[in-house]
């Protein structure tokens, strides 16, 4: 090798080391620019300290609106139980009231026997539309089958002019408010007079 080659040899690995050495300084530089600094840490501890401290706020703001609006449902509830009956019991007052006036009206000589039944017919009537307001439908019977569902038999009645397990007196109307039984209707019950249970056999 002569002594040309040996200087471009060397050459090129003086600049391959310098080369290496540029790369190696990158690298350090880059390597320093994903590292951040005191200052920048301090910053980025400052801005989640802000961060937590707003959730921290919206969290106490939301508990307080949940345990102020427990309370108010608490309230509204506690209210409708104690005042559910206060539009029933203000229809009811004028018929309290028509039963105090006909009750004076009885107790005055002038009064006669017809005036006091057309004031209960009055009474009556103005009761029975409350109830209908408040869908209580009355269980009257008389005539029809014999419903355990909404009828209670209080005695057997033999008939040959109905047939058996007919409804044949009403001894006491029955109830039901929106279609559930209040009170079933006390009833006696027909049933087959004992030759017609012969006549049949």
């Amino acid at each position: 090798m002569s002594k040309d080659q040996e200087q471009v040899g060397q050459q090129v690995a003086d600049d391959e080391t310098e080369a290496t050495g540029a790369e190696v300084e990158a690298a350090g530089t880059e390597s320093g620019a994903d590292q951040p600094t005191p200052e920048e840490l301090t910053l980025l501890l400052e801005d989640a300290r802000s961060k937590a401290d707003e959730h921290w706020d919206q969290l106490v703001r939301i508990q307080a609106q949940m345990d102020n609006l427990r309370k108010r449902h608490e309230r509204e509830v506690e209210n409708a139980h104690k005042y559910a009956l206060e539009r029933f019991v203000n229809e009811l007052l004028p018929v309290r009231d028509s039963m105090e006036m006909g009750l004076v009206a009885a107790n005055e000589e002038s009064s006669s026997v017809e005036q006091l039944r057309e004031g209960t017919e009055l009474t009556l009537k103005l009761f029975s539309d409350v109830m209908e307001k408040f869908n209580v439908v009355q269980i009257d019977p008389e005539g029809e089958p014999f419903n355990p569902e909404l009828h209670q038999a209080m005695g057997m009645q033999p008939r040959s002019d109905v047939p058996p397990n007919t409804v044949v007196v009403v001894v006491q109307k029955g109830y039901t408010l929106n279609g559930r039984l209040v009170r079933p209707a006390m009833v006696m019950v027909s049933q087959a007079e004992a030759g017609q249970v012969d006549e049949q056999a």
